[in-house]
């Protein structure tokens, strides 16, 4: 099975990287034609665009600057090991070994506004894009329009080469909406996490988020190749709810969040 992350804005370029292994973004061509239009915009029309403080613009502005198609080690990091968001703070990649970098490298897939889609080992420079980014190009006025059906067409190739036919997606609704899914000639699960609270099953955001990073990580040490035995993820508390689940919607319950996160 293939399993869907999206990006994150949080990064960290900082902490040492403890694999040597690195590979190149499928899509850097595209990723180029992103920066020079991203290249073009003042710190205020960034900000706006982005949503973003002055200062924060102002850094996105010199990381577009700096931003360079060759990347290598010295410049560059890992995609699973860069982003350092809610999701990302389930998945212990600083303690993976080879094996765990090598299975994530076959079966998780990343969407990011900038790269379309990563492989966990493809280099990339620091950014700020999310994929909701009205961002006119010669493509149309947003990046939905720029990646058109470049993301379902590599995540269509990769599913016949895995075989299973089978999508797993912890991907937010923003970065979903990038794919065709009905092109994808798969089966997407999409795990959902309720916590329980006052008599019924709650979404919170931000527990929800880390779930999605737990659940991929519980992928990944466990070499998971069928989708039946993700029902017994059990990470931090959570359970397979089969009385609430679907056939495409699985959810995932926990009785006290603040408990099981102790």
């Amino acid at each position: 099975m293939i399993v869907l992350l999206n990006s994150s804005k949080t990064l960290d370029f900082d902490a040492t990287v403890a694999i040597s292994k690195h590979t190149v973004p499928e899509f850097l061509e595209e990723s180029a034609l992103l920066v020079e239009q991203l290249r073009t915009l003042s710190a205020p029309a960034f900000s706006k665009l982005m949503g973003v403080s002055e200062k924060l613009a102002e850094l996105n502005v010199a990381r577009y600057a700096n931003w360079q198609t060759a990347a290598a080690p010295a410049n560059a990091k890992p995609a699973l090991l860069a982003f350092k968001g809610d999701i990302y703070s389930g998945i212990e990649s600083a303690a993976y070994a080879d094996k765990d970098f090598d299975f994530a490298q076959q079966h998780v897939r990343i969407l990011s506004g900038l790269y379309g889609i990563l492989r966990p080992l493809d280099l990339i420079q620091p950014y700020r894009l999310e994929m909701a980014a009205k961002l006119p190009t010669a493509e149309g006025k947003n990046l939905y329009s720029f990646w058109g059906n470049r993301i379902t067409a590599s995540l269509k190739a990769l599913l016949r080469q895995e075989q299973s036919g089978v999508m797993v997606n912890l991907c937010s609704g923003e970065y979903f909406k990038a794919i065709q899914a009905d092109e994808l000639e798969a089966t997407v699960i999409t795990p959902a996490f309720r916590e329980f609270r006052d008599g019924t099953y709650r979404f919170v955001t931000i527990y929800a988020k880390k779930a999605r990073g737990l659940m991929c990580n519980y992928i990944i040490q466990n070499k998971l190749e069928r989708i039946e035995d993700l029902k017994s993820f059990d990470s931090e508390g959570y359970q397979y709810n089969q009385k609430i689940s679907s056939d495409r919607e699985w959810l995932f319950t926990r009785k006290d969040s603040k408990r099981a996160s102790n």
